[in-house]
């Protein structure tokens, strides 16, 4: 059995003995970590092994952005978030895409929100909340073998002093990043393209002989005007934005051989300057950096998400070529497995609930794919048919209903999944909306259903009828009677991942809204009771 949270962190696993538990879940980053914490809200045991001693105190990204905003709201973890990042979440008003801007500053109520928090606080606050959950994380534990067979898995593991042990669960997930050591054990090809090009990013302060004038160009001694957004040279591209600390964010791209480590060989600020200097032809004065990083960018995507029982997620099933997209994609891969994992832990999953996680996620991925490489195309072309492509799409771009398609696409949050049925409602397979509820308890809104991550019909129109169809669920799905304004249907069955798995047409009448629903509950979640 797992020691205690308690135990564990007061008495770190010197030589562990033979581990058996739900869920090994290899790799302690966002994607690792929210799955382990979605695993213990469904009531399964996880155990996080994690290769690093320590976590990395380099920020690899700035911050979330898109859809997975609105999952953390639904867990009750947003404000914990903006507290830790000391801004709340804001509407991303201009977007790069391929070094065009997407323009959202006159769109009302735009598709895409981020929220700045670099990346080692927001590992260090997702494994804070899965450890209050009850979650063992073992940093300095390396996978060296896995087996599988009919009823779990068989992970060899060698501790962070030498040790070896064997731990067992009825399912892996590797979360262990693009060069996932899950999926290097498993033999699961990792077919794509790596781009030869290297960025270089950087926080800085300038030095005071750089003006910087009202419209926020740079008057710099030698280059004259730099501009913001993207400037692109025969050399490369430089990219200039003022971020909402104060200080600057640039980056260079050039086209050089990318098997680039920022682990083992971390950028140095001579290194930027040089970049900088070959870039834009003479040197840019830079008094400070508080981050400097370096990456190449891949377009990669397994073929199946699921192998058996070991599954793959986040950056070890898909690496995206460009940024802003990762974290997002990935701890919602986290979000839409966990429940799945834990109805077949349970005994109640249906068959082929499991296979779900592969056929939605791997499309989500492929959706993301499909708009970071339309990015890696507009960035790459260097002749006037490709200057030409930019100039038109930044054009339509200046337009509304261009700008809040393309916005949505990047927040990822225009995905609707196939949802099985006949003519399914309209909502089905959207994320649910975060509609403010009045019930006889008093004012709630969905997000509050959300947070225990349970099932939840939400019944908008007093319909006994529904309700008493759901009652035969109700050791699984919570049963919520209110009402909203302007209600956009009579009942929703709301998935633990946020998912609208079923909705009832305002009015609907009983013999179709009964059947319907009583199909959605069985196809969802097993066999009701008897």
């Amino acid at each position: 059995m797992l020691p205690s949270t308690a135990e564990a962190q007061r008495n770190p696993p010197e030589d562990p003995e033979p581990t058996d538990t739900d869920v090994v879940i290899v790799g302690a980053g966002p994607t690792g970590l929210m799955l382990a914490a979605e695993l213990r809200l469904a009531g399964a045991r996880p155990l996080v092994l994690e290769r690093r001693t320590e976590p990395k105190e380099v920020a690899k990204a700035n911050g979330l952005g898109g859809h997975i905003l609105d999952l953390l709201a639904y867990r009750g973890l947003l404000d914990r978030l903006e507290a830790a990042g000391n801004h709340p979440r804001h509407p991303a008003l201009r977007y790069p895409f391929g070094t065009l801007q997407v323009d959202l500053t006159n769109v009302p109520e735009p598709p895409l929100r981020g929220l700045s928090l670099p990346q080692p606080k927001l590992e260090r606050i997702l494994a804070e909340h899965a450890r209050e959950l009850g979650t063992e994380i073992r940093r300095g534990h390396e996978v060296l073998g896995v087996s599988q067979h009919d009823n779990g898995v068989n992970v060899r593991v060698r501790g962070p002093h030498g040790q070896l042990y064997q731990a067992t669960a009825r399912f892996l997930v590797g979360c262990d990043g693009p060069r996932s050591r899950v999926r290097e054990l498993v033999g699961i090809p990792f077919p794509g393209t790596t781009y030869a090009e290297v960025n270089r990013l950087a926080h800085v302060t300038l030095t005071d002989s750089v003006t910087e004038l009202d419209n926020g160009d740079l008057e710099v001694s030698g280059l004259g005007l730099v501009h913001p957004g993207f400037t692109r040279t025969e050399h490369g591209v430089f990219a200039l934005g003022r971020r909402s600390f104060g200080d600057l964010m640039i980056q260079t791209t050039e086209a050089e051989p990318a098997d680039v480590d920022d682990d083992d060989s971390p950028m140095t600020l001579d290194e930027l300057k040089d970049s900088i200097r070959r870039v834009l032809g003479a040197p840019l004065p830079i008094a400070a950096a508080t981050r400097l990083s370096r990456y190449g960018f891949q377009a990669r995507q397994v073929d199946q998400y699921r192998h058996g029982r070991i599954l793959l997620a986040g950056d070890a099933a898909h690496v995206f070529p460009a940024t802003g997209v990762g974290l997002n994609v990935g701890m919602l891969d986290a979000v839409n497995l966990a429940w799945k994992l834990a109805a077949d832990i349970h005994g109640w999953a249906p068959a082929r609930l499991l296979d779900t996680y592969h056929s939605e996620r791997h499309y989500a991925g492929a959706r993301t794919m499909m708009q970071t490489q339309a990015q890696v195309a507009l960035r790459r072309g260097q002749d006037p048919a490709a200057q030409a492509l930019r100039q038109v799409l930044q054009e339509l771009l200046a337009d509304e209903q261009p700008a809040r398609r393309v916005g949505a696409l990047i927040a990822g949050t225009d995905l609707r999944y196939p949802m099985p049925g006949t003519d399914p409602h309209p909502m089905a397979g959207t994320c649910v909306p975060n509609l403010s509820l009045r019930t006889e308890s008093g004012p709630t809104s969905v997000a509050q259903l959300m947070h225990s991550a349970r099932p939840v019909l939400l019944d908008l129109a007093d319909r006994k009828d529904l309700r008493e169809v759901a009652t035969a669920w109700r050791d699984r799905v919570e049963i919520h009677t209110a009402e909203t304004d302007a209600r956009p249907t009579d009942a929703l069955l709301i998935r633990p991942d946020a998912q609208i798995a079923w909705a009832a047409a305002v009015d609907e009448p009983a013999d179709t809204a009964t059947t319907a629903l009583h199909d959605a509950l069985t196809n969802w979640f097993g066999s009701p009771l008897t």
